[in-house]
């Protein structure tokens, strides 16, 4: 039935019998899901010895230039997600193929986070020793916990239309933390090197 926007009234049809809203607890198993993933992570970096190394890249100085720039490409990636995410949400203008610049940058991002995670995971494992340190090693386990649980939620049906901008949302304010908290600490330790 079409709707016309510019009438004063609008009739819509009343709801199909038994087609009822979500129940809540349907969200419980992407919250459950992030949990576990945020979990297995630390206790795997918490019991796992540290290798001290897990890979280095021809033309980089070390691994820790390694990781900064990746993450570093990770935050950029991250960065158009969430302008992308603005234009498909009709927050900013955007091209018709917002949407595929919004899921490509997305799984570009996470491509690159990947090493960098398996890195920390293998290399260092989950530290305490600094402030810094720790709060590196708890939003990683964060992150992908987050990750998964926005993964998940992509497939559901009939979502709230807050929900998915707010996991999304805690996806890359994680993801920023992450940055600071390693690359951009690196740049201003060491200098922007490779």
């Amino acid at each position: 039935m079409p709707v016309d926007p510019n009438a004063p009234t609008q009739s819509f049809p009343s709801p199909v019998p038994g087609h009822r809203a979500p129940h809540p607890a349907r969200f419980l198993v992407p919250a459950v899901v992030a949990a576990a993933v945020a979990v297995a992570l630390g206790a795997y970096g918490k019991v796992h010895d540290p290798a001290g190394t897990a890979f280095n890249l021809a033309g980089f100085s070390s691994t820790s230039a390694v990781k900064s720039w990746l993450a570093t490409v990770a935050f950029a990636f991250a960065l158009v997600q969430v302008v992308s995410a603005f234009m498909v949400y009709g927050k900013l203008p955007g091209p018709s193929w917002a949407p595929a610049l919004h899921r490509w940058s997305g799984r570009i991002a996470f491509l690159v986070a990947v090493p960098v995670a398996v890195h920390c995971l293998y290399a260092l494992g989950f530290q305490t020793y600094s402030p810094r340190v720790m709060w590196h090693s708890l939003l990683g386990c964060f992150f992908f916990g987050a990750f998964s649980a926005k993964m998940l939620l992509l497939r559901a049906e009939r979502l709230p239309g807050w929900l998915l901008p707010v996991v999304g949302g805690l996806v890359f304010a994680a993801l920023t933390l992450l940055w600071l908290t390693s690359a951009l600490w690196f740049f201003r330790t060491v200098g922007v090197t490779t």
